[in-house]
């Protein structure tokens, strides 16, 4: 009797934590709705199960570390960039969206449940140590990580400066596994890079999506057009940038276009129906731009590529992208905790889905032959090869108002040749092959001025 009790006891206690979880004040939530009886009867079920495991288990498990593995489990089964976050995760999430916290400098995905790396960050550990785009990460100091979630890879993987983590790779073509002993760093991500091409013709290249992104893009166009008296042409450099900031995605778009529509979101519920729109003052509209773009470049960037191809701003080069069209919302909890929720897609102007598709380039260009050979055997991994991946949804008529939510995502980029460096004219393809569209429309531009006059 007095076990019976106590298992009773114990299946309240869960249900009471479990329904705390789904009833708490999390800020995104504005009322709570009744719940279904199945919902009921699942709970139910799941409490059940709980006192069962706690009372047979081999070891003694607690109970937080049992909610929190449902609470996973149940987020992981929606979509791969739903995730529960934990107050440390939750930091570490605003930390990474201010360019700076410590670690690796090393990006990675899930695939087919193995943590993939998805590219190592310039003049990071990681990089300086020649880990690689592609390299599977098949133990942290030791611990394998088959079916590890990416949070607690992240997690094992961050610490504090000047600490050393070992971690053993599987590379493609190399027969052995094969260890990589890395010391942790303050990683400060510098978010946009410029220099002059040629006299006239700058280039930018955004790494990813950040809190400055806007600011410091401004700041470097301003800096180029000094330099060449007046800018004739500009690349903007999408390439492997995964996204990042939403609201930043807008504000980089609206440096381009002076008027309509950039992006809009369309969800379930009407917050989530939001549009954002380009404004005149301070508009770069007086020279022509090319847009790169490869299969690395996802959600944030998406949707760059996207308002500027749809208000013909700029020419898109490169392989079709990432097709991380989904938007997910930081949903803060009362215990510091937070909610990462997929909670509605996003459209390009002319009512394009990205989800699952991405940006076909107006120009079509693979960096070498090898890349095209990977492209067509489906080697390279995006959105719609990841296991649970979000539907597309058809084109539809634009709605929604204005708001802020984060898309995130971390894309991988696609393979690139050692012989290839990007960002380098004459070691670059797809660069070289910009900067000649940009001078033809020069002339071009030049030859129907005489004809006019």
């Amino acid at each position: 009797m007095i076990g019976n009790r106590r298992q009773t006891g114990v299946a309240m206690i869960a249900l009471g934590v479990l329904l705390a979880v789904f009833f708490s004040g999390g800020r995104g939530v504005q009322r709570v709705d009744a719940v279904p009886k199945e919902s009921y009867e699942g709970l139910e079920t799941f409490t059940n199960i709980l006192s069962i495991i706690q009372k047979n288990y081999v070891d003694e498990v607690q109970t937080k570390q049992l909610i929190e593995g449902a609470i996973n489990g149940m987020l992981s089964s929606l979509d791969p960039h739903s995730a529960y976050l934990t107050p440390d995760l939750y930091k570490e999430l605003q930390v990474d969206t201010k360019g700076s916290f410590g670690g690796l400098g090393i990006e990675i995905t899930s695939r087919n449940g193995v943590l993939t790396v998805v590219s190592p960050i310039e003049d990071t550990p990681a990089y300086r140590a020649g880990v690689k785009a592609g390299d599977q990460i098949m133990k942290i100091e030791g611990e394998f990580t088959k079916d590890m979630t990416l949070v607690d890879a992240v997690k094992k993987m961050r610490g504090p400066k000047e600490t050393k983590v070992t971690l053993t790779l599987k590379r493609e073509n190399v027969p052995e596994l094969f260890d990589v002993t890395l010391t942790r760093e303050i990683i400060k991500i510098q978010s946009v890079k410029s220099k002059m091409l040629e006299k006239g013709y700058g280039y930018v290249r955004v790494t990813q999506f950040q809190e400055r992104t806007d600011d410091d893009l401004e700041r470097a166009l301003k800096t180029l057009d000094k330099e060449a008296g007046g800018l004739q042409g500009l690349v903007l450099d999408l390439r492997n940038d995964p996204g990042g900031l939403l609201t930043q995605a807008v504000k980089v778009s609206d440096l381009f276009l002076d008027s309509g529509l950039i992006v809009y979101t369309d969800g379930r519920l009407e917050n989530q129906k939001q549009k954002y729109f380009a404004h005149k003052p301070g508009t770069w509209a007086d020279f022509p731009m090319v847009v790169l773009v490869n299969g690395g470049s996802a959600s944030a960037s998406e949707i760059v590529a996207g308002a500027l191809q749809d208000h013909k701003r700029a020419l898109v080069l490169g392989t079709q992208t990432f097709g991380k069209g989904s938007v997910q919302t930081i949903l803060p909890l009362d215990d510091n905790s937070a909610l990462r929720l997929t909670t509605a897609r996003y459209f390009t102007p002319s009512g394009r889905s990205i989800q699952a598709t991405g940006i076909v380039p107006d120009i079509v260009m693979d960096q070498t032959a090898v890349l095209a050979k990977n492209d067509k055997g489906g080697a390279l991994l995006r959105e719609a090869n990841l296991p649970r991946h979000l539907g597309g949804a058809k084109s539809k008529e634009k709605e929604g108002k204005d708001g802020e939510s984060s898309p995130g995502g971390q894309p991988p980029p696609e393979g690139v040749p050692a012989n290839i460096k990007e960002g380098d004219l004459g070691a670059d393809p797809q660069l070289d092959h910009a900067l000649e569209l940009l001078k033809s429309w020069q002339v071009f531009k030049t030859f129907v001025a005489r004809r006019e006059g």
